[in-house]
């Protein structure tokens, strides 16, 4: 696959303050670790108040990390313009969500004009061993010149 190339040199900036202005990842307790052209990185620690019945990272977790690292991956190449929404995602959970963190990495696969696919690949890390535990394949859409700040 060709390299991917940002529209936007502060692309790095601009992932980390809108990730920053998101209170629900800030209430998951989510980290954004790495941002490059087309990819993302985040890890969410182990919380018992985010587990289902058995003790797993809970199904609607799981989900809500593959969409947030598709659409951030697609975001970080989008014109410092334009601004990113979720169109829909299909998420495939492979194994439980087992362990002392989730981490996910976002990729984009196809970088469109209005239409960018992801993948977004979630693993449970236990013991410093990562396994996967979901896979999302993400649809989102660039919103030409709409601010990524709040409505007003």
């Amino acid at each position: 696959m060709a390299e991917l190339v940002a529209r936007n040199p502060a692309y790095e900036t601009r992932v980390r303050e809108s990730f920053a202005r998101q209170s629900f990842m800030r209430t998951l307790g989510v980290e954004l670790l790495s941002i490059d052209p087309g990819r993302v990185e985040m890890r969410l620690a182990y919380n018992d108040g985010l587990c289902q019945q058995h003790g797993f990272f809970h199904g609607g977790v799981i989900g809500t990390l593959a969409d947030n690292a598709g659409g951030y991956a697609a975001f970080s190449l989008m014109a410092a313009e334009d601004s990113v929404l979720t169109v829909e995602y299909k998420l495939n959970i492979v194994a439980p969500g087992d362990g002392e963190a989730l981490l996910v990495r976002g990729a984009v696969l196809r970088p469109g004009r209005t239409l960018t696919v992801c993948r977004a690949d979630v693993f449970a890390v236990k013991d410093g061993h990562e396994k996967l535990c979901a896979t999302a394949l993400c649809t989102l859409m660039t919103m030409a010149g709409k601010s990524d700040g709040p409505s007003t």
